[in-house]
């Protein structure tokens, strides 16, 4: 009688082992209500539903999982299993998240998309070789410089007090090479350290600039694309292979399709953000052709430190430069 409850005890948490739900927590910096939130919530739904109950998707939204170490940490311990991150978030797990994050790298969407379409599989491979699996890589549009007073060029910069998020060397080195010693805060710090005063210049989207309230804070924007910002959907490799092949797919497919429908809806939103940015009365200053040289030769300078010396690896750094120029038709 004892074998046989046993054996019914044994068998029954062996199904129940089975039918278990593979849950994954993913943190995240979006604020709940925004599209990136809408269309993530979406595709756990679809996954849930493709999977038959099997892998579940649970989002902690606006940061409150803590900065990125934290979420790293916790992802390491299992307490989380991945995160959304923008590119320089990233660059703690691969330096070549970076890729498209580079000092005025990219004059157009077009050329980004161009790039991209040669280099995101390239960026996947990286963070897979670091540990993890990348379903999802959309791009947030063009970030811009954003300040309390006008900023034209060097000099105006040097007297700013710039933001530049936590552990982005990117940033860090791109202001550098223009003669500034940038604050490094966590993108939870930004909107108290713009009150404050403790900072007065940061570089987001149009979009984001709304979501995040600086829009309230910022007087002026520099109408010259600093970097491009993407968002990545990171999940520890360990928990992702512990997926069955068909719920993998359901993963890889449905974020991935997430991801692709918010590349189109963050561009609609920069566009409308800009007008809502000027009808709001801030001033987007347009550079002068040499104001413009300037900031480019900046960038340049910046990448030039940068290749391989931790930032973008010169594999992907070399893919990437000529990737852009098959695009600038050189």
């Amino acid at each position: 009688m004892k074998k046989t409850i046993f054996l019914v005890l044994a068998l029954s948490a062996m199904f129940g082992q089975a039918d278990a739900a593979s849950v994954f927590k993913i943190a995240t910096v979006a604020p709940d209500g925004t599209a990136w939130m809408r269309e993530m919530r979406a595709a756990a739904e679809t996954i849930k539903q493709r999977s038959a109950d099997r892998v579940e998707i649970k989002y902690y939204p606006g940061g409150v999982m803590g900065d990125d170490a934290t979420v790293l940490r916790k992802i390491k311990i299992g307490q989380l299993q991945g995160a959304v991150f923008t590119g320089g978030q990233a660059a703690s797990i691969t330096q070549d998240a970076n890729v498209y994050g580079q000092p005025f790298q990219f004059r157009t969407l077009d050329e980004v998309d161009k790039v991209r379409a040669k280099i995101d599989p390239l960026l996947k491979a990286s963070f897979e070789k670091a540990g993890f699996v990348a379903p999802g890589i959309s791009g947030g549009g063009f970030a811009y410089l954003m300040s309390v007073k006008e900023i034209h060029g060097k000099d105006d910069l040097k007297s700013a007090k710039v933001w530049i998020p936590q552990g982005d060397r990117i940033a860090e080195a791109a202001f550098k090479a223009a003669g500034v010693t940038p604050i490094p805060l966590s993108l939870a710090d930004v909107y108290t350290s713009l009150q404050t005063g403790l900072i007065d210049t940061v570089e987001n989207t149009t979009s984001g600039a709304i979501a995040f309230q600086w829009h309230t804070k910022v007087k002026h924007m520099v109408d010259l694309p600093l970097m491009y910002v993407v968002g990545v959907l990171a999940i520890d490799k360990k928990a992702f292979d512990a997926l069955s092949a068909d719920d993998q797919k359901a993963v890889n497919e449905e974020i991935g399709a997430a991801f692709a429908r918010l590349e189109k809806i963050n561009r609609d939103d920069n566009a409308q953000a800009r007008d809502v940015l000027q009808k709001q009365g801030i001033k987007i200053d347009v550079p002068t052709a040499d104001e413009r040289k300037a900031w480019e030769e900046i960038g340049a300078a910046a990448r030039r430190d940068l290749a391989g010396a931790g930032g973008v690896s010169v594999e992907l750094s070399t893919a990437a430069n000529k990737a852009l120029d098959a695009a600038r038709g050189k």
